[in-house]
């Protein structure tokens, strides 16, 4: 179950609930979806890009804010174990507040993309998350030269108060998409 609480958990809470969620199988099939160009049946997709900068150095500098999990960066959104590194198997927590309330959700990552033109990664809602599906996160060079960031989310309400309140979730989804684009924008100026 996601940890839902009206003050910040602690980092022994957060450390504790992200090893116990790594023990855990994902929270739906398929693992790997976001691999497809066509959503399964049943689940809310949601696209997201924007344009970087033009050629080879802008890739290779994306490539790193992406390494380092920048499009998380977000103020209202906290990534627990920003060191973690982009291998398939790596879990994370995503400390969100919204609405008064703390959220602490836990995902691994499902697959690497690591091409001479495209990099990144998609993970995976395990049973400690309040949506169950996959996100892929992607940089890559776009035959014009450009460099692209983009996210794909398919996903479902899972936890009962994500159903519940499935007009804010998809606020909130659409939020997350918009401000991860910001910060991978502002990652590339810094």
């Amino acid at each position: 179950m996601s940890l839902f609480r009206l003050t910040r958990p602690s980092a022994d809470e957060i450390e504790r609930f992200v090893a116990e969620q790594a023990l855990l199988p994902h929270s739906y099939a398929p693992v790997g979806m976001t691999r497809d160009e066509q959503a399964p049946p049943d689940w809310t997709e949601d696209r997201y890009r924007t344009v970087l900068g033009p050629g080879r150095e802008a890739f290779e500098r994306a490539k790193q804010l992406v390494r380092r999990w920048v499009m998380f960066e977000l103020g209202w959104i906290e990534l627990q174990r920003p060191e973690a590194p982009i291998r398939e198997g790596t879990c994370v927590g995503v400390l969100a507040r919204s609405a008064g309330l703390w959220v602490l959700n836990a995902a691994r990552i499902v697959h690497v993309i690591d091409e001479r033109d495209r990099f990144g990664f998609a993970y995976g809602t395990l049973p400690g998350h309040v949506e169950a599906g996959e996100e892929l996160f992607l940089v890559e060079r776009t035959p014009e030269d450009l460099v692209a960031y983009s996210i794909r989310a398919l996903s479902r309400p899972r936890a009962l108060l994500a159903r519940a309140a499935y007009p804010w979730v998809r606020r909130e989804q659409a939020r997350f998409g918009a401000d991860s684009l910001a910060a991978m924008r502002r990652g590339m100026l810094a």
